[in-house]
């Protein structure tokens, strides 16, 4: 069965990961039968939301203010227990979730017009809690933030080593420094039904995404992961001979081939800010 998701948009120094070669800079060579649907999806886009060129803190932004790289917080708003495997489980899935959309930059090991990178880490750098109890681990793997609550009283990691907080760059005052900030927040809450995404992270339950951990695609955060790259809800309108893709919420559990040629029709427009 397909969930039906609930979707909210809301609109620092790593090393530089291996380097795809990049390909012509005007790049664009979508299928043939996805022409007028991507170009109906971008003149949408860009006409519903003004300040599309002036938001500076999309995905893209991220992985570029990074050279390759994506820090992550885990907020943990709920009291069952975390032990190391789970920990790591955790660690593991959310690598690999995230590693789907980037992967989609790629045509044979090379970056689609002129993307940079041919993968992007994924670093967990701190896990928050209400609670330090709740984390059954003494290992100094991960930084915690125990009791740091944000106006909701839900956990969450420093806010002086947020990107969200600092879209400047400016993390002199976390306590790890730019080393360890973080970009997203991976907001895991107990009883949490569908999901929220934007450039602050994702949002889904803490009993969905723990339970999905082997699954292939946790779509419900693969979509929500779209929304921090930029890509919108269809909620009530369906671009030409197009039904179900990812982020047409409750449609589609895995990234299709639409959802790949989006993804790159929002890097085409935005990659100049880049200087490519």
């Amino acid at each position: 069965m397909v969930t039906v998701l609930v979707a909210l948009v809301v609109l620092a120094a790593s090393p530089l990961t291996r380097a795809a070669p990049a390909q012509a800079a005007d790049q664009w060579n979508p299928p043939a039968n996805l022409v007028q649907p991507l170009n109906e999806v971008w003149n949408h886009v860009s006409t519903t939301y003004p300040d599309l060129y002036g938001f500076r803190n999309y995905g893209w932004d991220q992985v570029m203010a990074n050279r390759g790289s994506i820090n992550y917080c885990v907020r943990w708003e709920s009291d069952a227990p975390v032990g190391t495997a789970l920990r790591d489980q955790v660690h593991a899935a959310l690598k690999k979730q995230f590693g789907k959309w980037t992967a989609a930059m790629l045509d044979n090991g090379t970056g689609h017009n002129a993307w940079p990178y041919t993968s992007v880490p994924v670093n967990i750098v701190g896990w928050a809690v209400k609670n330090r109890s709740t984390l059954q681990w003494t290992d100094n793997s991960v930084d915690v933030y125990a009791g740091n609550l944000d106006s909701g009283g839900a956990p969450q990691c420093a806010p002086d080593c947020g990107r969200f907080f600092h879209q400047d760059g400016d993390y002199t005052k976390c306590p790890g420094g730019a080393a360890r900030h973080y970009d997203q927040s991976l907001w895991l809450t107990k009883g949490f039904q569908g999901g929220a995404g934007g450039d602050w992270g994702q949002r889904v339950g803490q009993e969905y995404f723990t339970g999905a951990l082997s699954q292939e695609d946790i779509h419900i955060y693969l979509h929500e992961v779209g929304h921090t790259f930029g890509l919108d809800d269809f909620y009530d309108w369906t671009p030409t001979g197009q039904c179900c893709f990812l982020m047409n919420a409750g449609s589609a559990t895995q990234i299709t081939e639409f959802d790949k040629w989006m993804f790159r029709d929002f890097w085409r427009h935005l990659k100049s800010r880049y200087g490519l």
